[in-house]
C-alpha cells in the first residue's frame, strides 16, 4: 500500500458509523466524520446526566480540559488560555465588545475571510465601524496593514488558512510584529488551520495574539467545541459577558463595583451550554492519541492526498475556461483542501452529489478537502466522477 493507504485503512474501521470506506466524503474541510468511539461520548454525557444531575458540570469541566490540554499541546502553548464556547462567532463577537468602538471604530481585515467574520464586521460597518479591507493573496500584506493601521484603528482580524482558496498566510510572524509595535490586538481565524497545518505558537512568536479555533472540521470534535485562544496576562473585558466567565463571584453579594472576570480560561465565556459535545470529542482526542495520529502525522497525509488530487485534477486536461486549479502555489502553501475555480462551481457540487460525492462550493471555487481516511482509490474515483459531471455541463 502507498503512503495514504496504509494510515486510511487502519483508520477506517474506526468510522464504520459514518461507513467512510463505503462512501466519498470529501467535504473534510467543512465536516468530519467522527471515529465510532464519539458515540460512546454522547453515551456518557447522557449517562453522566442521569447520574449526577447538576453535578454533571464538574465531569462537563474535566472532559473540557482534556480538550484544552490537546490545543496547548498541539500549537505548543502550554502557558496560552482557552476559552470554550459553542461557535466561533460567540467568541469573535465576545472579544471583539472589548475595544471602544466609538472613538477607534476602525478593523483591518483581508478580502478573504470566512463568513463568520467578513458578515459580523459588515453589519457592523452598517452602524459606524470602519473596515479596511487588504488582499489575502498579496506577496506586499504586511506593508499594507501597516499602511492601513492608524489612531482609529482598534484590531486587526485575519485567517492563517483561507477558507477559499486554501493557502495558508505566510506572513502571520511579520504582521503580529507590527501589530505589536503598534499596540494592536491580532485576532487570527484559525478554524481551517488546526489540525492540518502545525503551528507552534511559541516559534512563530504568536503568544501575545489571540486565535479561533473550531472542532467540527479537521479536529472531528464535531458541533459545539469552539475556543478562543488568548495571552495568560489579557486583561480584556468584553461587553458581552455571559455568567460563566466569573463563577468565583457568583456567590458575592451585588455591588456597584465594575464587573469582574476570571483570571481563567473563562474570560470570554457565555451562559449554560450543552456539554455532551465535550464528552464526545475528549473521545476523539484519547483516540487520537491511541492512533498516534500526530500534527506531522496528519500534515504529510492532508499533503499527499491533495498532491494527487491536484495531479489527478490536472491529468484531466480541463478547458480552463471551464475549471482550473485555484493556485499554482507550492502544496506546502496549501492548507488541507483542494480548491478549483469554475463558473459553474455551484452545478458541478450539484451532479457531484447526485453521484453521492460530497464536496462543497462557495461562490465560483468548488473545494474537494480528503480526511486522513480517504484511500487512493476514493480519490481516483472523486478525480472521475467530476470528470464525468464537467462534461455534463
Amino acid at each position: 500500500m502507498n503512503d495514504i493507504d496504509t494510515l486510511a485503512k487502519k483508520l477506517q474501521p474506526h468510522y464504520s458509523n459514518f461507513d467512510v470506506a463505503n462512501r466519498f466524503l470529501f467535504s473534510g474541510h467543512s465536516h468530519q466524520a467522527w471515529p465510532d468511539v464519539a458515540r460512546d461520548g454522547l453515551v456518557e454525557a447522557y449517562d453522566t446526566a442521569a447520574d449526577k444531575i447538576d453535578i454533571k458540570w464538574v465531569k462537563a469541566a474535566e472532559k473540557t480540559e482534556v480538550l484544552r490540554n490537546y490545543l496547548r499541546n498541539y500549537y505548543s502553548d502550554p502557558d496560552g488560555l482557552y476559552c470554550q464556547s459553542e461557535n466561533t462567532h460567540h467568541l469573535l463577537v465576545s472579544w471583539l465588545s472589548c475595544f471602544d468602538l466609538q472613538n477607534k471604530p476602525k478593523v483591518i481585515t483581508t478580502d478573504g475571510e470566512f463568513h463568520s467574520m467578513f458578515r459580523q464586521l459588515k453589519r457592523l460597518t452598517e452602524e459606524g465601524l470602519q473596515m479596511a479591507m487588504v488582499s489575502a493573496e498579496s506577496d506586499d500584506i504586511v506593508t499594507e496593514i501597516e499602511r492601513e493601521i492608524d489612531d482609529q484603528t482598534c484590531a486587526i482580524m485575519l485567517s492563517r488558512v483561507y477558507f477559499q482558496s486554501g493557502l495558508v498566510n505566510q506572513y502571520l510572524s511579520e504582521i503580529a510584529k507590527v501589530a505589536r509595535t503598534h499596540n494592536i490586538p491580532l485576532l487570527i481565524d484559525d478554524y481551517h488551520g488546526t489540525n492540518v497545518v502545525p503551528l507552534s505558537i511559541q516559534e512563530a512568536g504568536l503568544e501575545d495574539c489571540f486565535i479561533l479555533i473550531g472542532g467540527y472540521k479537521y479536529l472531528q470534535w464535531g458541533e459545539g467545541n469552539c475556543f478562543l485562544r488568548f495571552p495568560k496576562d489579557c486583561t480584556l473585558r468584553p461587553v458581552v459577558t455571559g455568567w460563566f466567565a466569573s463563577f468565583s463571584t457568583l456567590d458575592e453579594p451585588r455591588t456597584s463595583n465594575k464587573v469582574k472576570f476570571d483570571d481563567g480560561n473563562q474570560r470570554f465565556a457565555t451562559g449554560t451550554y450543552d456539554p455532551s459535545s465535550q464528552f464526545r470529542a475528549a473521545k476523539v482526542v484519547e483516540f487520537f492519541e491511541e492512533k498516534n495520529l500526530t500534527p506531522d502525522v496528519l500534515r504529510t497525509q492532508y499533503l499527499t492526498q491533495v498532491a494527487l488530487l491536484r495531479k489527478l485534477f490536472l491529468e484531466q486536461n480541463f478547458d480552463p475556461e471551464i475549471i482550473k486549479c485555484y493556485h499554482q502555489k507550492q502544496l506546502e502553501q496549501n492548507g488541507g483542501f483542494l480548491a478549483l475555480q469554475s463558473p459553474h462551481a455551484r452545478k458541478i457540487r450539484a451532479r457531484l452529489l447526485e453521484k453521492n460525492i460530497f464536496t462543497d462550493a462557495r461562490d465560483d471555487i468548488l473545494r474537494l478537502g480528503p480526511a486522513p481516511y480517504i484511500t487512493t482509490k476514493q480519490i481516483e474515483q472523486a478525480i472521475a466522477a467530476l470528470t464525468e459531471s464537467v462534461a455534463e455541463i
